[in-house]
């Protein structure tokens, strides 16, 4: 199984995302994780840059002992005396030389001949292996450069000294087909080739960086640059956690693998992402928050059944705890019953059935449904009582210079409807008295209290009173996203424990089991 090397440019060019600031004390911070991460050259910075950066550059330096440091430079001796400078302490120092071949870089940029970029490379390597043994030269914008070009500064660096070549596709440009096209030449035509180890390093301007990154492995990448999340310049980098659990995953099509700690890919993940200010978006590969996440029936049903029915990897192997199950509109009725299970509640199949109707319809209204949500939709119906009267539609009308008006239509047993209007002194006496008016039953409200069950704008409103009646006194719970329609539900629900505790007072009794 051959090793691939991951080369780490998170706090080089994943910094030069824009917005992203990282401090001396948040590059040692992110460095010291990819340490753990078992990542085997990391890139702190390009010295030469600031001196605040040199500055970074060299803490982590003398920070990290398990890894390879490596200081950004051009192809100029300022440039290199800085990253000698800045790598002082280090246990593993590396420079990184580079210098653009493309001939619209040579044109517009540099404005240099072919045999200048080779005579000035060829000097860069030169004058840092006085001072470094570990070179990697990198022909920037490669993926744009002619293939005998290429093969002409890579049989030069090789000369000149280089322990490894880069063949960046610096803005993204390259198929799969072509990047590893590239390789493959350089493996079959290039003397000396293996005296060196060959770099890719992918940006993500077509999406397509992962991949490309991958046929450098097939064609003979001996190691992957990268950044974690993929952040970097424009649309980013490669991800190297992408790359990794492709590796891990695929060793039956790659035959590659890398030595990198993969249970501290999610913890380095959340981590750069919490320093740099980047979000992680929901959908990324690996490590967004839906990378082992399932709402759909259809997985929930499989994924209960046998995981690897939807997952091609456990969330155990990058550090997250377990899979979830996401209960939502989507959800079915198994996973529906697991998460009951989960939460402490064993229920009857009609009371399955009556639970989920209503979580179906709070699913309709909310993204998400939290597991505070089912504990209040369950518990609301603990005790079971007949539904005598049951909230049809409410209407509420209501200004801060108008009598607040409510309309309320309640079910009796029987199927049959009415709808009563009353006025009050607010929305919530309002519906009150209409409801009053409907059931005929002439009660007292002595206590009203109102909490939120969930999280967010659309969190649950759970609604409790307690109503009198002569002697009687019972409690009535209603819960809803809507306040309003929560303080009806919990009025009706006292009105009718009250009239089975006036039939029966020792009827209270729930059929629901905790376990």
């Amino acid at each position: 199984m051959r090793k691939i090397y991951i080369f780490d440019t998170t706090l080089r060019d994943g910094e030069q995302s824009p917005g992203v600031n990282l401090n001396t004390q948040e590059k040692v911070e992110i460095a010291l994780q990819l340490e753990k991460l078992g990542v085997d050259r990391m890139e702190a910075g390009f010295p030469a840059a600031s001196p605040g950066d040199l500055a970074g550059v060299n803490a982590v330096a003398r920070a990290i002992k398990n890894a390879s440091v490596i200081g950004l430079s051009r192809a100029r001796e300022n440039d290199i005396e800085a990253v000698r400078e800045a790598l002082q302490g280090a246990q593993d120092p590396c420079i990184h030389l580079f210098l653009a071949t493309s001939p619209i870089h040579r044109q517009h940029k540099l404005r240099m001949e072919k045999h200048q970029v080779l005579e000035t490379a060829e000097a860069a390597i030169k004058y840092a292996k006085k001072y470094f043994s570990k070179i990697e030269f990198s022909l920037e914008d490669a993926g744009r450069t002619e293939l005998d070009f290429i093969a002409e500064v890579t049989s030069m660096a090789i000369r000149a000294g280089a322990s490894v070549v880069n063949i960046p596709d610096t803005v993204g440009y390259m198929t799969p087909y072509d990047y590893g096209n590239i390789f493959k030449m350089l493996k079959e035509t290039v003397p000396g080739i293996e005296k060196i180890q060959l770099s890719a390093h992918c940006h993500d301007d077509l999406g397509m960086a992962t991949a490309n990154a991958l046929a450098a492995v097939l064609n003979g990448a001996d190691q992957i640059e990268g950044t974690i999340n993929g952040i970097g310049e424009r649309a980013g980098n490669t991800s190297i956690e992408e790359v990794v659990m492709a590796l891990e995953t695929r060793q039956d099509f790659y035959q590659a693998k890398t030595s990198l700690v993969l249970n501290e890919i999610y913890r380095t993940s959340r981590l750069v992402s919490k320093l740099t200010g980047m979000v992680v978006p929901g959908n990324k590969a690996i490590v967004g928050a839906n990378a082992f996440a399932h709402e759909s029936g259809i997985h929930q049903d499989g994924m209960l059944k046998e995981k690897t029915t939807y997952e091609i990897m456990s969330p155990e192997t990058i550090g997250v705890k377990e899979s979830k199950l996401v209960m939502g509109k989507h959800s079915g009725r198994h996973a529906f019953r697991e998460k009951l299970i989960d939460l402490g509640y064993e229920l009857g199949d009609e009371q399955v059935n009556a639970a989920f109707a209503k979580f179906k319809d709070l699913a309709d209204r909310k993204k998400q449904v939290e597991d505070e949500d089912i504990r209040a939709l369950i518990e609301e119906k603990l005790i079971e009582t007949p539904e005598i009267f049951a909230l049809g539609t409410l209407q509420v009308a209501y200004g801060n210079q108008m009598t607040p008006t409510a309309t309320v239509h309640v079910r009796f047993q029987d199927g049959s409807e009415v709808a009563e209007s009353a006025v009050g002194n607010g929305s919530v006496d309002a519906i009150y008295n209409a409801i009053d008016k409907a059931t005929k039953e002439n009660v007292e409200l002595d206590d009203y209290s109102i909490k939120s069950v969930s999280h967010g704008k659309d969190a649950l409103g759970e609604v409790h009173v307690v109503l009198k009646q002569d002697t009687i006194s019972v409690q009535g719970r209603g819960i809803s996203t809507d306040i309003l329609e929560a303080s009806a539900k919990a009025y009706l629900d006292a009105v009718n424990r009250l009239i089975e505790k006036r039939k029966n007072p020792t009827s209270n009794r729930s059929n629901v089991t905790l376990i």
